[in-house]
């Protein structure tokens, strides 16, 4: 079985959705083969969930200031803000029968790419119910990668991050709180339990080698299949202009609720 891997580095953020969606409808009509891509996000970007509100999240005019691009997943979840991180997103027709059928266990089943690829740079990770990565440093327990998921056409896209650095006091500076009086409660809670790779290894680590160790993690997870590097198609990068101009830049799209 063969899966196609993508390496598309740093890109702007509405770029990195329409990436995923172009490629996500390519394997959907069987166009393209399988799709494992590793990324990053230049200028950083703050994504939102697909059901959230643009304006109740995220303070815009912060974003303008600090040079943060803003831009809605297709899929759930929360707020994320991508700067010192690798992004992953991988599309999986659900025919191959290479991961269960269920949410949860599809999570799991995916996630331990990533947990395989950690390990390889020294880190000890765990999958926990829903989506989360976690590692335990100083004996706590800490979030290290976040994940997302859809479904759409027999095709399952799953994507998530693993961080690199975390910046707990920029992030808060460019989301809303709904209460600004527990705002510094809550910022010492997350800086408690979010950690990035360089924190838990006490040195830098760069994206191109967190990339390697990604990349030989899913190979690690999923034995049967053979990942072959492949670039984008011409009907892709197409439909990535398209999407990134029409879709992912538009506020008829960023802003809906």
């Amino acid at each position: 079985m063969e899966f196609r891997f993508l390496n598309t580095q740093a890109q702007v953020g509405a770029m990195n959705m329409a990436i995923d969606e172009a490629v996500f409808e390519s394997i959907a009509t069987q166009k393209s083969i399988p799709t494992l891509r590793l990324y990053g996000w230049a200028p950083p970007t703050i994504s939102i969930g697909y059901f959230q509100s643009l304006e109740e999240e995220v303070d815009l005019d912060s974003c303008k200031k600090m040079g943060v691009d803003v831009v809605r997943r297709i899929t759930g979840g929360g707020a994320v803000f991508h700067e010192h991180e690798i992004t992953y997103s991988i599309h999986i027709p659900q025919s191959l029968n290479l991961v269960p059928t269920g949410v949860l266990e599809s999570y799991e089943a995916i996630s331990q790419g990533v947990i395989l690829g950690l390990k390889l740079l020294g880190v000890e990770a765990k999958f926990v119910p829903l989506n989360d990565l976690i590692v335990t440093q100083n004996e706590a327990q800490k979030k290290i990668s976040g994940n997302a998921q859809t479904r759409k056409n027999g095709v399952i896209l799953q994507h998530g991050t693993i961080l690199l650095r975390v910046d707990v006091d920029k992030m808060f500076a460019l989301l809303k709180v709904p209460d600004e009086k527990l705002k510094g409660k809550l910022i010492e809670s997350i800086k408690a339990r979010v950690t990035g790779l360089s924190d838990y290894l006490a040195r830098e680590v760069t994206f191109e080698e967190s990339l390697i160790a990604i990349q030989k993690g899913f190979a690690d997870a999923f034995p049967n299949v053979k990942f072959i590097e492949g670039e984008l198609t011409q009907e892709e990068k197409a439909s990535t202009e398209l999407l990134t101009k029409e879709k992912y830049s538009n506020d008829i799209w960023n802003r809906k609720r």
